[in-house]
Order: C-alpha cells, then structure tokens, then sequence
C-alpha cells in the first residue's frame, strides 16, 4: 500500500493542464462538485472507480445491471423509472481478479447544514470540531466517516487514505459554496483509518496536507491524520468539576502549580528509556503530586507535533494529543486519575505561531490561508514558524474552538497561553521597517488584543473555574483586568519581572547581595498590578542557563541551602506559584527533554532535605489562608523591615484579612540571605504573645546546620517597625523563617 509521505513524494510540485467541460474537470480531478456529476441523476447513475476493469450496478430487488465505460476508470447505467435514488450499490471487479462492494458517497446528502457554515463564516462556532475534520457516523442509514475541511483557495480537493490507495482519482469532495469548506462522507470508512487531504491549488500544484481539525495523529516521523474512535471514556470527575464551578476564580484559594513535560517527568531504563504511557503516567504522577501538595500540574503542550524537540511549542494538530504516550482515551484517563486525587490540570496552549512544515497548517490551499501574506506580519523571526492572520474569521474561529476543545472534551481545568507578548505587539523582534503598523499607526496588534479578549470571555463564561493565565512579559497593563474595564481578560499573568530580579539576586554571592536588595523589594511596587503567577519555569533551565541550584553561589552545601531560601521566600510572596519538575528536589543538571528526570538524587540526604521542604512548604500554605486569601490585594502584604540591606535580612508580613490573626490568618517572614547565623536579631510583630516557627529552611531535616529557635518566639510588648510588639530572634544562614500565631 502506497503510504501517505511516499503520495506526497509523488505529487510534490506535479502541476495539471487545465482540463475541458464538465466531464473534464471530473476526470482532472478539478470539478468542484463532482456529487453534481456523479452517483444518481435524472435515471442515470455514474461512478468513478478507477483501479476497476468492470463494475455491475446492485439494486435491491434487481438483478445486477452492467454499467458500461464511458471514459477512464468511468462507469455508468440508467435507471429506469426511479424518481428517487435507491440505495444501491457497486460491484466492481478490478485486474488482479478480486471485487468489491462499494457504497456510492456521491448519492448522499452533506452532512453540515448551513446554519453550521453561516456560524463558522463569522468566527463564531463554539463547536467546531463536530462539523469539520473527520467523524464516524452514520449517515442516511450508512456507517461511515464524514470528511469536511476549510480550503477556500483551493480548485478541489480529495481524501486519500488506507481504504482508497491514497488514489486522489476515488474520492472527489464537494465545494460547500462560498463557505470555502469541501465535504465528503463515504460509507465504510472507519476509526483508525489514516488519511490526508489532497488539493489542488490555483496554479495546478497538488498539494497533500494534514486535517487542520483531525483529533488523532499518526506517530512521528509520519504525518498522517486519524480517524478517530468515537471517545467511550466514563468521566467520574463530577464531584471535582462541581466543586470547580461553584469556587469560579480560584484566586483567592491556594494555587502551587507543578510545571510537567510528560516525555521526560520519569522513564523506564530496563526498556530503553522510553517515556511513560498516559496510564503509566495516571498511576504514578497524581499520587506524587498529591504527596507533594501542590494544588496543579501544567502540561507542557501535548497537541500533536512532529518535531520532538521543540518540546510541543511547535504545533501541528490543534484538536488531537500527541500520540507518543498513547491514545486520547489514555489522555482522558489520566486527567480523571489527576482530578480523583484533588489535582487541577492545566494546559500549555499555542496560538501565537505554528510551523512551517509542508504536509500542515502552511499555505495549506496553496495560498496564505492561516497566515498573514506578507511576511512581515506572517513569519517571526526568532522561532522560523508562521503567525496565525487573527484578523480572519475562520482562523480566529479556529483557534477559539481548539481551546474549547481541550477544556470541553478533556476537562482541563485552565489554559497558560505561551507566547502573548509576541501577539500583542506588530513589532514584536522586528526591526525598524520590517513591521506593519495597524490602521492608526501604531504597534499594537489590535486583531490580536480583540482574539484574547474573545477567547477569555468565552471560556470563563463556558466553564467557571477555568482558568486563562498568560506568559506575558512586558508592561501591558490589565492583562488579567476584565474586558469590560479594557483588560485582555486573563484569570492570572506570570510575573516574569519578579522570576527575572529574584534570580539575579539569588545568583549573587553574599557579599555582593547588599548591592542588589531592590532586587527583591522592587517587584512589590507592582505586585497588585495583575494577579500574578510566580513561574520558576523550564524556560529557565534549558539553553546553557543550568538549573535552579546550579545557578546559586558558594559550595555544594551553600548552594542547596540558598535553594531553600529562595523557595520559601518564593511561597511566602504574594502571587501563586509554579516549578518546573526536577527543581523540587534540586537537580544539579540543565533539564534536557530526551531523558528522564534524575530521581536517583533523592538518595543524597541534601536533595531529600529540597524535596522535603518544598513538599512542607505546599502543605504549610494551604493551612496558612495569609499566604492566599489576598494574594492579589495589597491589603493582604506589609513590609516588616525592607531596609536592611547590609544585614541581607528582609521580612514582611502577610495578611489574610481584617479580624484573622490566629489559625494561619497572619504569617510573618524573615529571610536572612548571608552565610552566618544572626543572634539576638529582633522584627517587629502585630501582636505580643507565642508565635510559632512553621518553617525554618535550615531545619536538620532539610539538610540544614539546625540553627534556629526551637519551634516558637514569644513576642514581647516593645514596639519595633512601626508594630506593637517585637521578639529577639536567631536567623539562620542563608536561611528563612516563617512565623505564625501560635493560639
């Protein structure tokens, strides 16, 4: 059988001569409604079977009729005294001697209807991918697979796939008017069954592209589309997704995220280092991360993508999951595994680019149809991959329904979009000239703005408790205000200025610390700006950067323990916070995405003293409503001391509201960032009384030296930092302190 990338192989470039009549255009393969020609006309019935040497007619109730050559692989026979077609059928017998019972698709009606093309003309179809792509249906009596895709520049298309040879010549589509959408359902085709569109575009060049909308996908290196099996997946989230609606904005709960690449969070090495399955996954990675307390997992993408290495951010297939660690149905179980063990799921999204790939989204009819034209709107310069034209309504529609769809058909509790800073911005690495400004002139990308405002609007009025959260790194204000102030609508931003100054003074030796404390307090200027996310993302241990703990100063112990440090600070600071997996027990390696993450760390007390800690901190948090009631109001922050630089000692309150001391509802942190113990250091305190020390990161436990205050200060009646009480403490080296009531 004659394999999808060999067809492609085949075609590359072939171009056609322009064909005469109507006859013509079919047997050309240009007719743009060949149903007009074909199946059952006015008594006469044609078929175009071309591989067939002979082909009777079946008619029930009728002896078999043989239908005469009219031309090429073109067969036909008259019906007489049928004024409506019958349901009858082909037998065609071809040279290698076999036959074939075929169903004609050319006597059946399309299977959308018009209020489905007038919807998705106008970029407003929340349901896009239950009319195009591929679906196994059945269909006036018939089981089969409806064909239905989006190619408006196109002089035709075909479906070529298993069942036909990948023979464009068998399967003609239809031209569903001016829609731009081609339609075919053909009776026989079933779930597994690969396939791709053939087109012929204006200047005659054949084209063979993968469905935009398939929901399944062939495994790399290959590049075929899947028809896929209707989902038999028995969600028993119910409980979890109630819950989620009935909270809505999560922001005032905890929210600790932990960032996963799938291919590489753990992999078998008595099986050659292959990546674990979605049920693998479903067993082992929900019960880590509930152990661990954190609240989330982030999946970094897992939309189908050829290119291993570009970790997912290189999208392909918009609707289907990658298949390399199983099915869709695998998939569907191991978020219902995530929710049974109380763990949201969110979900890295791509609309900011896509390849360049030949067999994909690029000029997929032959002209710029998702992308922009001309390339200085339609490529980007720093990833060689093409932007999406947001302007256009069917592409803007395109990407709205593929991030329903995820939510919707997976129950992904929220969306991080990757990349918003380049939508946002006409100019965005672009320079002088190379841009097109918009209609007043400026660099703000308005059919970009307009598609996030759009695409957050729909989600959380289509599922309340998801969540939208944007990488987005520059200054643009109200990026999660609502639209109707003017936001773009996002439920959170990931605060790249605090990632970015944080680690720069973590970086720092002790010495030099004094120099860079603004590094710390700066980022609470604006920290109640947006509602932030703190990411200590992948982007910062890939590309030569090294990891967390690698980038720390001193010796081994110092480095470890300056970890610590900055993850407590990290959960203590207003906004929710995400990890990359790997930094929780303090890998010492860059992250490399073709290898498992090394667990075998864990047998050095030192990185079970990280992991210990972080898992602490999780579970300390979600009992302690100040580090997460008013994460984004500056009612919920004080300053206790900020000025202490020459010390490298900082520390701040945090508030959970008026009236809540106790019971985790007041929590202060003082962090001293030198590499020797602080005797006798007091801070003021709201209150006189016990407060007890919830965590030390120098604790013994946490591979620290146990310098500390045996578990409580009392706070005594002598105002200190504009408080009414204060306590004398030791401070660790390199070490933070988190203090709570004790009543």
């Amino acid at each position: 059988m004659v394999s999808p990338d060999m067809e492609a192989t085949r075609h590359s470039g072939r171009v056609s001569p322009p064909p005469q009549g109507e006859l013509g255009l079919l047997m050309a393969g240009e007719h743009p409604d060949p149903h007009r020609i074909l199946g059952y006309h006015e008594g006469v019935v044609r078929a175009r079977i071309p591989s067939a040497i002979s082909v009777r007619l079946v008619v029930p109730g009728s002896d078999p009729a043989v239908m005469h050559k009219e031309g090429e692989g073109l067969f036909v026979a008259k019906l007489q005294g049928q004024d409506d077609p019958p349901a009858y059928r082909f037998e065609a017998t071809f040279a290698d001697g076999r036959t074939q019972v075929i169903d004609d698709p050319y006597r059946l009606w399309p299977t959308l209807g018009e209020l489905d093309l007038h919807l998705f003309g106008e970029g407003r179809h929340r349901r896009l991918w239950e009319v195009l792509g591929a679906h196994w249906t059945v269909h006036q009596g018939l089981e089969g697979t409806a064909f239905a895709v989006w190619a408006p520049s196109a002089r035709s298309v075909r479906v070529v796939g298993d069942w036909n040879g990948w023979d464009g010549r068998v399967h003609p589509m239809r031209s569903l008017g001016s829609s731009g959408v081609w339609e075919i359902f053909i009776p026989g085709v079933g779930p597994g069954s690969r396939y791709k569109f053939e087109l012929l575009g204006q200047d005659r060049s054949l084209l063979l592209k993968a469905d935009p909308m398939a929901r399944e996908a062939e495994m790399p290196p290959n590049t075929a589309s899947i028809v896929a099996t209707p989902g038999a997946h028995h969600w028993e989230d119910g409980a979890w997704m109630e819950r989620r609606s009935a909270v809505g904005w999560p922001g005032r709960e905890p929210m600790s995220v932990y960032e996963v690449h799938l291919g590489s969070w753990r992999r078998v090495p008595e099986e050659g280092g292959r990546s674990l399955t979605y049920d693998e996954l479903a067993e082992q990675l929900p019960a880590y991360v509930a152990d661990m307390g954190f609240t989330h997992v982030e999946l970094m993408p897992i939309a189908a993508h050829p290119f291993e290495g570009s970790w997912g951010y290189q999208v392909t297939s918009y609707y289907a999951p990658t298949p390399r660690f199983g099915d869709p149905e695998g998939l569907r179980r191991l978020i219902d595994a995530l929710h049974a063990a109380g763990i949201g799921v969110l979900l890295d999204w791509v609309p900011a680019h896509f390849p360049k790939d030949e067999w994909a989204l690029a000029r997929f009819d032959g002209s710029a149809l998702y992308e922009h034209a001309d390339p200085r709107q339609g490529e980007h310069p720093d990833w060689g991959t093409l932007v999406f034209n947001m302007g256009r309504h069917e592409v803007r529609n395109f990407l709205v329904a593929s991030a329903l769809y995820w939510l919707e058909e997976f129950h992904f509790d929220g969306l991080r979009v990757d990349a918003v800073a380049s939508m946002l911005y006409l100019d965005y690495s672009r320079p002088e000239g190379a841009w097109v400004p918009n209609t007043f002139g400026g660099r703000e990308n308005l059919d970009a703005i307009s598609l996030l405002q759009e695409l957050n609007e729909v989600v959380h009025s289509s599922y309340p408790g998801a969540v939208t959260v944007a990488e987005e790194s520059t200054a643009w204000p109200g990026v999660s205000r609502p639209v109707w102030v003017g936001g773009l609508g996002f439920s959170f931003k990931w605060n790249m200025g605090w990632m970015h100054d944080t680690l720069r003074y973590f970086s720092k030796d002790s010495i030099y610390r004094r120099w860079h404390h603004n590094d710390l307090t700066f980022g609470l200027l604006y920290a109640f700006s947006e509602n932030f996310v703190l990411p200590l993302s992948h982007d910062e241990v890939v590309h030569g950067k090294g990891s967390l703990v690698s980038k720390m100063p001193g010796d081994d112990w110092q480095k470890l323990a300056n970890l610590r440090a900055l993850f407590a600070w990290m959960w203590a600071h207003p906004g929710k916070k995400l990890l990359f997996m790997g930094a929780e027990f303090a890998q010492w390696t860059e992250w490399s995405s073709s290898e498992s993450l090394p667990w075998h760390l864990l047998d050095d007390p030192g990185h079970a003293g990280v992991q210990e800690l972080v898992r602490d901190l999780n579970h300390q948090a979600k009992m302690t409503p100040a580090l997460w009631r008013q994460d984004h109001s500056a009612d919920g922050f004080r300053w206790i001391d900020a000025a202490d630089a020459d010390s490298n000692v900082i520390s701040f309150l945090r508030l959970a509201g008026p009236g809540e001391q106790g019971g985790g509802g007041m929590l202060a942190c003082v962090a001293n960032l030198s590499p020797v113990p602080r005797h006798g250091y007091r801070i003021g305190l709201p209150s006189a009384g016990e407060w007890k020390e919830a965590c030390n990161t120098d604790a013994v436990e946490y591979g620290g030296s146990g310098v500390g205050n045996l578990g409580k200060v009392v706070a005594e009646e002598v105002p200190w930092h504009g408080l009414e009480a204060s306590a004398s403490l030791t401070l660790p080296p390199l070490g933070v302190l988190w203090l709570v009531r004790a009543d």
